[in-house]
């Protein structure tokens, strides 16, 4: 394996290709002064994190988590406390409805408070990122904390605005790169941190509104759940449910729940705007299958097989976390005949699995028929994974796919995307590229239909 040097830059992921090219699926970088193992290409990926997922299950170091979690909750922990927290987690959001037929109904309701907001708008140029934030984290509020917040409510507002401007900006994606001589230095990830700790706060005043009308007969979401597994296993001087693991894992699932999906509908939306062609088969699609005199349901998507196609094609083509998370060598091992050194750091790059010339015909263009058969029926592809793969991928999976159907078939039933006046055209690459892919701050217009 190769030692090279790799910073953040607008090209990272070529730049990672190129190295792959050179030197085969497996080599090693720098990230400032951290060596770490890339895996790149659909298979290599999926040997690490699916044929020997329990050799990989833990998370590699990753600065600002490893800052701002200190190991609690369910992101950056591992062992039994990880293993704890996550499969009482499944169980808990399964039982209140995540990723089920339960949420459906909540996630419709939300899906027609952003449609009356965006009506609002009537046509006018905005930046819906705000109001995309709201609409996700209130499915998500609701699951953990048993609670809808109105869209014009200061406080949420305040956090998501927070959410914005922190996830996955560049001081932040420079930290997880240079973490000690970011800690050396003055600038806005010293701000990165404190946004951090104001969600967290937020966070932890609804926990202890909980604490106070706890009533262990009746369990109104997930921070109740957690609270009485708290209560069985005060007695166990072992035991994972803590408080502070509670605050911390509500937080995970909170920012995981709400900046991906409304980055991802914004994105989605953003490239639509492109493919007019593609959003106009949408339309026909929807007008056919579901009309316009009903909310779309999650039943639809077997009867729409293109636009079910898109939506995965977008998430493929946005690679929104193209390096994926981290995974730490439990002990010596071997990965395509090299030697892996214990303690060492794997990124796995989802984005070589999603770009994998083996898997997609054009993989840097964006092509829905990568998800249709000869026939136009949707078919699926292993190397699909935006969620990540095997045992420690995303905890709710499920429940962002049905937000993204019902979100973008209810605006799309509504509203025609349209430029700005005088703007013809936009730039889809992300305005910062790294850990995460962020679209730049284009303006959309939603015209009613």
């Amino acid at each position: 394996m190769e030692d090279r040097e790799l910073s953040l830059s607008p090209n990272q992921g070529d730049n990672l290709r190129r190295l792959s090219d050179q030197y085969g699926p497996v080599f090693t970088v720098y990230y400032g002064s951290d060596r770490v193992v890339v895996l790149y290409g659909y298979d290599v990926v999926k040997e690490v994190l699916v044929n020997r997922g329990d050799e990989f299950i833990n998370r590699g170091s990753f600065p600002s988590a490893d800052v701002n979690n200190k190991g609690l909750g369910i992101v950056s922990s591992y062992g039994e406390r990880w293993a704890q927290i996550r499969r009482f987690s499944l169980t808990t959001l399964r039982n209140f409805g995540m990723g089920k037929k339960g949420i459906e109904e909540r996630i419709q309701d939300e899906a027609e408070y952003l449609r009356e907001e965006l009506k609002a708008k009537k046509g006018q140029p905005c930046h819906p990122a705000l109001l995309f934030s709201s609409a996700t984290a209130n499915i998500i509020s609701h699951v953990l904390l048993g609670e809808r917040f109105d869209y014009n409510d200061q406080e949420y507002q305040k956090i998501l605005h927070l959410l914005i401007i922190s996830r996955f900006s560049l001081p932040l994606q420079l930290y997880n790169i240079f973490p000690r001589i970011m800690d050396l230095l003055p600038g806005p990830h010293k701000t990165f941190f404190k946004n951090l700790h104001d969600v967290q706060a937020f966070i932890s005043k609804r926990v202890k509104a909980h604490e106070e009308t706890f009533d262990p007969n009746v369990l109104r979401d997930y921070v109740d759940a957690f609270l009485l597994k708290m209560e069985q296993e005060k007695h166990n001087p072992q035991t994972e449910f803590t408080r502070e693991n509670l605050a911390m894992t509500v937080y995970d699932i909170f920012i995981a729940g709400t900046e991906t999906g409304s980055t991802s509908l914004r994105y989605f939306l953003l490239v639509l705007l492109e493919h007019p062609d593609v959003e106009a088969k949408i339309h026909a699609e929807i007008d056919r299958t579901i009309g316009r005199d009903r909310l779309p349901s999650i039943k639809d998507r077997i009867e729409m097989p293109y636009t079910e196609a898109v939506i995965h094609e977008l998430q493929r083509y946005i690679d929104l976390i193209p390096l994926g998370l981290t995974r730490l060598v439990q002990k010596e091992t071997q990965i395509r005949g090299y030697t892996i050194p214990k303690g060492s750091t794997i990124y796995p790059i989802l984005s070589s699995a999603l770009h994998d010339s083996n898997q997609f015909e054009n993989p840097r263009k964006f092509c829905p028929e990568h998800f249709l058969d000869d026939k136009g029926a949707f078919k699926k592809n292993s190397a699909d994974m935006p969620f990540s793969a095997g045992k420690r991928n995303c905890l709710g999976e499920g429940l962002a796919r049905m937000q993204l159907f019902l979100f973008l078939t209810t605006i799309l039933q509504s509203f025609r995307l349209k430029h700005p006046p005088g703007v013809t055209q936009i730039d889809l690459t992300p305005d910062v590229s790294g850990f995460g892919n962020i679209p730049r701050p284009h303006l959309l217009c939603f015209v009613p239909r």
